[in-house]
């Protein structure tokens, strides 16, 4: 049976993920921080084991890894996808927060990769999706450190894939466009609809048509595609 690690699986895109692969056959493990409820909902939908971590801290994020390695074996497919965002003028930041949503967003693909990746050197296999957004392709005015942390994650994607593709190892990003999540609802009405009017297919994306992408890249279909940025987005950013 196929593995799958999931950072950041409670809710969202993480969720739509972890409900698909499940239902496509694969053993899952998911780590999650404050939606204990919809954590366990989850879990007990699926089948798939949750695990509380906190994807910035370097001990939590050890034993989240130990606890699944415990319990699946192995791990064929990492998805680092557990995210923060904030909406806030550049110059009004301040360096702490600027260092969580560093810490969350990337760190997090650091450490979750830097433990996962010597099980799948030594089976000389494996696939790692990133989870970026289309903001670290564009840039995002008012997202200035959401940005630069997914500009990161693609950033560490391209060398990553280079330095573990002699070992039979895939990493990939995937930079969604506006996804209709919890995170998005943040925004105003007249927001989202401004943006979906400068969107060619003229709507928000689903988080199953993300989980589909990132099944894609996980799959044989995506064996000979690494270092590469797919952005389902709608067109909104072409």
């Amino acid at each position: 049976m196929k593995t799958l690690f999931v950072n950041g699986g409670s809710r969202g895109i993480g969720e739509s993920i972890v409900r698909l692969f499940s239902d496509r056959g694969y053993a899952v493990a998911f780590t999650y921080l404050d939606s204990v409820g919809r954590a366990e909902k989850l879990a007990s939908d699926t089948g798939s084991l949750a695990l509380r971590a906190d994807s910035a801290c370097e001990s939590e994020t050890a034993e989240a890894v130990r606890a699944a390695l415990s319990e699946l074996g192995h791990i064929d497919v990492l998805v680092n996808n557990a995210a923060i965002s904030s909406f806030s003028l550049f110059t009004d930041i301040e360096y702490k927060d600027w260092r969580r949503m560093m810490d969350v967003n990337v760190g997090g693909a650091f450490l979750y990769s830097k433990l996962i990746l010597p099980g799948m050197i030594s089976r000389k296999s494996g696939k790692i999706i990133n989870i970026s957004s289309m903001w670290g392709i564009a840039g995002a005015s008012c997202e200035v450190h959401y940005s630069a942390s997914k500009a990161a994650l693609i950033g560490m994607t391209k060398a990553l894939a280079r330095e573990v593709g002699p070992s039979g190892i895939t990493v990939n990003a995937v930079a969604p466009g506006l996804i209709d999540t919890e995170m998005n609802r943040a925004l105003s009405a007249e927001d989202i609809a401004a943006i979906c009017d400068d969107t060619p297919l003229m709507r928000m994306g689903r988080p199953e048509e993300i989980a589909e992408c990132v099944y894609f890249l996980a799959e044989s279909t995506g064996d000979f595609i690494t270092g590469q940025v797919i952005s389902p987005n709608g067109g909104l950013v072409i």
